[in-house]
């Protein structure tokens, strides 16, 4: 039964960006980063209103089908509950189709706060870390990005299909119920790791970037990325020196480079410094992973090239008020 929130309840959800893939962790590996986007909510006796300040603000719908608001109402719905009004307000500091997470912020933001309605009605409806995963993955497609910002930290996910289905219910082939379950854990990064992200003026579309992969690899390649993948884990948890060799990739950067042609130069130019770097996502911000700081004259070529040259530290995940 579904319950019906008073007016005058407000939370604040803080949500972290997101880097996917670390290299060759295609789909399953993740980093929590520490630029946040806010979300505020507060329930009203009826309507929608939404305000979006910062970054794509002018590029948004302002209604309905906004992706917070979107993910507020699963939210909301996954709990059991529902508003006669919402307002909402979003201020976003994330770029946009930049590689770093934004739509899977904005899911998880969404959840979060409807997530954090719920409990003020009544603790036992706030949605577990696992339910927020499932959820922001579902809108996603896949649950590296979505459970780095729920989760904070390196996340590994995986993807698994609902085999317990196969039984069918109600006369209705099984193969109809088959659900696909997203799962991750939380890794603690080493306390020296420090990410660096160039981030371009110009947007990708991970639509357009994803479409340039094969549908089919190599087995040589293949074994190459899970050998890194697992090596990527206890580099970036116990020996950030392997960090080089644990971010190499053979899936999916070198056959996305042609559209990505500044990232691409810059991972090469990185790496032949000894810095660990890679796509964040499906780009066009480069990741650089080391335990220094980063090199001045870098920097400053970077900016001359017109990438933005943050150093966003290591984040926690969502954050609700």
């Amino acid at each position: 039964m579904t319950r019906t929130l008073p007016p005058g309840l407000a939370v604040t959800a803080k949500v972290p960006a997101s880097s996917a893939n670390l290299g060759p962790g295609f789909d399953s590996l993740g980093m929590a980063l520490g630029i946040y986007d806010e979300i505020e909510v507060r329930t009203t006796d009826s309507g929608l209103t939404i305000r979006v300040e910062g970054e794509g603000a002018d590029d948004v719908p302002w209604g309905p089908s906004h992706l917070v608001v979107r993910a507020l109402e699963r939210g909301l719905e996954s709990a059991g509950v529902w508003a006669d009004g919402l307002d909402v307000v979003c201020r976003n500091v994330i770029p946009h189709s930049r590689g770093l997470g934004s739509s899977a912020s904005a899911v998880v933001g969404g959840l979060a706060a409807g997530s954090g309605l719920a409990a003020k009605l009544d603790p036992a409806l706030a949605s577990s870390d696992e339910t927020l995963v499932q959820l922001a993955a579902e809108f996603e497609g896949h649950p590296d990005n979505a459970a780095a910002s729920v989760l904070g930290g390196v996340v590994v996910s995986w993807t698994e299909t609902d085999r317990a289905a196969d039984v069918g219910r109600n006369g209705v082939p099984a193969a109809e119920h088959h659900g696909r379950l997203y799962r991750a854990v939380r890794l603690d990064p080493h306390a020296s790791l420090r990410p660096v992200v160039l981030i371009p003026g110009e947007r990708s579309s991970t639509a357009h970037t994803r479409g340039l992969l094969p549908e089919a690899v190599p087995h040589g390649d293949a074994a190459f990325n899970a050998s890194r993948s697992a090596l990527a884990v206890i580099a970036l948890t116990e020996r950030p020196d392997l960090l080089m060799p644990a971010t190499a990739d053979r899936l999916h950067q070198a056959q996305r480079a042609p559209a990505l042609p500044l990232t691409t130069t810059w991972i090469s130019r990185l790496r032949a410094a000894g810095i660990a770097a890679t796509v964040s996502g499906a780009g066009p911000t480069v990741l650089a992973l080391g335990t220094s700081e980063f090199p001045a004259e870098l920097r400053e070529l970077a900016e001359l090239d017109g990438l933005r040259v943050v150093e966003p530290g290591l984040a926690d995940g969502v954050r609700i008020d």
